[in-house]
């Protein structure tokens, strides 16, 4: 003999039963669930942004992007006057960088955000120091950004590349100009491996 409570708890199950029913009877009528896209989220396509003056806007959280690394010129390794005395953190944008390792091809409103870090202050006469895991240079305060975007229409006279500083200091400024031929562009075209990019120096880029 069933008792109410044991009533409640059956009645309970073929309700779920039903209702589970449904759910895939549904799911069947819309077709198969891929269930990579439920698994991995969009990528946000992030793109350059300018000012109605044709200023770039700074990038907005460029520090989730990718992280390409961090090559190093130092006052103590340059005489004490290096052009840049910092770690230069690059970054690009996510699916900027999954589309080129695709097709191996920087693609339109590719943007590679160099984030520019002092070193530690040195006490031996090469700017070095010594910590924990030995002698070295040391990341200290920010120090303002450089940033480069592709855009084949708006630079085709710097090979579809255009240059901005965003202040060598901090703050970082809120919009740039850009920067003119010999003060940025000249240098990529004379020395970085692909496409304007220093690819020998970040080995996920370099293919």
């Amino acid at each position: 003999m069933m008792t109410k409570t044991s009533f409640a708890a059956f009645s309970l199950g073929c309700s779920l039963l039903v209702l589970a029913g449904c759910s895939k009877s549904e799911a069947t009528k819309a077709g198969p669930v891929d269930e990579t896209a439920v698994a991995s989220p969009a990528v946000e396509r992030y793109m350059p942004e300018y000012t109605a003056a044709g200023e770039l806007v700074l990038p907005k959280n460029f520090e989730r992007w990718v992280y390409m690394g961090s090559p190093l010129t130092p006052h103590g390794l340059n005489n004490g006057k290096a052009n840049f005395p910092e770690f230069h953190n690059v970054y690009i944008q996510p699916w900027a960088y999954d589309e080129y390792k695709k097709t191996g091809v920087f693609p339109e409103g590719t943007i590679m955000f160099k984030e520019l870090q002092l070193t530690v202050k040195g006490t031996y006469p090469d700017g070095s120091r010594d910590e924990a895991s030995g002698r070295g240079y040391f990341p200290g305060k920010l120090n303002g950004a450089d940033v480069s975007v592709k855009d084949s229409k708006r630079y085709a006279d710097t090979q579809n590349w255009g240059y901005y500083n965003f202040n060598h200091g901090e703050p970082k400024f809120e919009t740039a100009k850009l920067r003119p031929i010999g003060e940025c562009a000249q240098c990529h075209i004379d020395g970085a491996k692909k496409d304007m990019v220093w690819t020998q120096f970040y080995p996920r880029l370099d293919q």
